[in-house]
């Protein structure tokens, strides 16, 4: 059995792709996701009254320490050395606008790592105000923006 997968042996047996022929090169990429959150929640945010403290490090470390774990989660994922990861978290109106950036200099891009960054960072702020809103729902995590690799760069045009 021949296969046009990329990620599937001539059996269909899941393999980790070999990049050790690939050039390295400088990559990054961002995405972003949104927690929709009751008007509670943010006014405890603003006045530094969340029960479970500080909603913003925490969040920001759970993106950061997701994004280095990324290849544990993912099944054939490639472990990166990763340069650089920046997530950020804003209130905008009713929701938490996460956004988190990746770079690496390496063989494979750093979309999956952003993606966990934002997917974990979400789950973090859920576990932060469950307790308050119980209807708090995560949305729109997507892909931004990659750039480098032998694909070049991409950006989202909608």
């Amino acid at each position: 059995m021949t296969s046009n997968f990329t990620h599937l042996d001539e059996s269909g047996t899941a393999k980790m792709v070999d990049v050790s022929e690939k050039t390295v090169s400088v990559r990054s990429a961002t995405a972003t996701g949104k927690v929709r959150v009751s008007q509670a929640v943010i006014d405890l945010v603003n006045k530094k009254e969340l029960p479970k403290g500080d909603l913003f490090a925490t969040v920001r470390l759970a993106g950061i320490m997701a994004a280095k774990k990324t290849s544990e989660l993912i099944p054939l994922c490639h472990p990166l050395a990763l340069s650089s990861i920046e997530l950020d978290i804003k209130i905008l109106e009713s929701y938490f606008f996460i956004t988190a950036t990746v770079k690496t200099a390496d063989r494979t891009g750093v979309e999956m790592e952003a993606l966990t960054a934002v997917s974990v960072a979400a789950l973090t702020v859920i576990d932060m105000v469950k307790a308050i809103d119980k209807s708090a729902e995560i949305s729109e995590i997507q892909l931004l923006e990659k750039t480098g690799g032998k694909s070049g760069d991409w950006a989202r045009t909608s």
